[in-house]
């Protein structure tokens, strides 16, 4: 009998021990999930403040763009790219954006991915930019490309050396059939004597434009553009363009900045300065404004090797400026 008691008793304490045990074990475990809902809705919570501190921006249309003009696009509204993709297609040339998610329209958060599928082609190609390129360059670029150079032409130029392409057709990022030919004028070089050709005087100085009216004994007027984000006195469009043959009854105009130009104002300005590499040929630079207002033109010339272009714009008139070298985006800064 008194076995039996003693193995009572040590059964009834295992039993009170295993139910002390479970007791513990479920309040780890009912802690452990209060913690983890904790955790969940304060991280929901905090994803949530920081996506709801970003811009609402309009996702843009990138279908039909090349590559780089739908990175340009989603670069503008703070967005970002992810391929998500590529498929055959033999009407869409290759690197055209296919399809995009989420679709152009919908308002989103400044930050957020879009998904992007692209074309593999078919027998569709996208022409090069060839303005600025020696012939033989352009030649290869194009037979890399699967297409042909065609009708070659020639015209005197003060901008580009001699055997330069001055320009092309059809224009560059233009959707062609493979094997199209696509024709070039090229740079004579410059003039021979008692031909005038118009220079390039936008960002010079007016000065430098009355010098040579003169010289040439050309009649001119002026426009004066009060709104203008350069320096006063500065050329910032011309009529006819550059390379164009004037003659002596030839109607001459340029628009002028009217800026008023104070101290204050000179402090504020953005000062871009980019150093052209030593090696190599002459190069095409183009240096574009972007704004909420849409791009501006600020600089587009063909400069030697080793050579610095230098503009100063005031701060608030972009939110960032583009760098292209030989129709190739380079660089991008912002302006602070």
């Amino acid at each position: 009998m008194e076995n039996e008691e003693k193995k009572t008793e040590k059964h009834a304490e295992k039993q009170t021990d295993i139910e002390v045990n479970w007791k513990f074990y479920i309040k780890i475990i009912s802690v452990g999930a209060l913690l983890s809902v904790l955790t969940y809705f304060s991280f929901s919570w905090t994803m949530e403040s920081v996506i709801h501190q970003r811009k609402e921006v309009i996702v843009p249309d990138i279908k039909g763009k090349s590559s780089l003009k739908a990175l340009e696009l989603l670069s503008e509204n703070n967005l970002a790219m992810k391929i998500q993709g590529f498929e055959f297609n033999d009407t869409v040339p290759v690197g055209t954006v296919l399809r995009q998610n989420p679709q152009s329209g919908i308002a989103t958060r400044e930050g957020r991915m879009v998904k992007v599928v692209f074309s593999q082609g078919g027998e569709s190609v996208f022409t090069p930019n060839l303005i600025g390129l020696p012939l033989r360059n352009g030649e290869l670029l194009l037979r890399q490309r699967q297409l042909l150079l065609g009708e070659r032409s020639e015209s005197y130029s003060l901008k580009f050396e001699k055997g330069t392409i001055l320009s092309q057709d059809p224009k560059a990022e233009t959707g062609v059939a493979k094997n199209t030919m696509v024709g070039v004028m090229v740079s004579a070089g410059a003039p021979p004597q008692g031909i005038v050709l118009m220079p390039d005087f936008r960002q010079k100085k007016i000065d430098e434009f009355y010098k040579w009216a003169n010289d040439n004994d050309l009649k001119s007027s002026t426009i004066e553009d009060k709104n203008s984000i350069f320096p006063a006195n500065t050329i910032i469009d011309q009529y006819p363009d550059s390379d164009s043959v004037v003659t002596k009854d030839a109607e001459i105009t340029v628009t002028v900045s009217a800026k008023p130009e104070t101290a204050q104002t000179a402090a504020n300005e953005f000062q871009i300065k980019y150093q052209i590499s030593q090696s190599g040929s002459q190069r095409h630079i183009r240096i574009v404004a972007v704004s909420k207002t849409g791009d501006r033109e600020l600089f587009n010339a063909l400069r030697d090797p080793g050579s610095k272009v230098e503009l100063s714009i005031p701060s608030g008139s972009a939110e960032k400026i583009r760098i292209f070298v030989n129709g190739i985006l380079v660089e991008e800064r912002p302006v602070k």
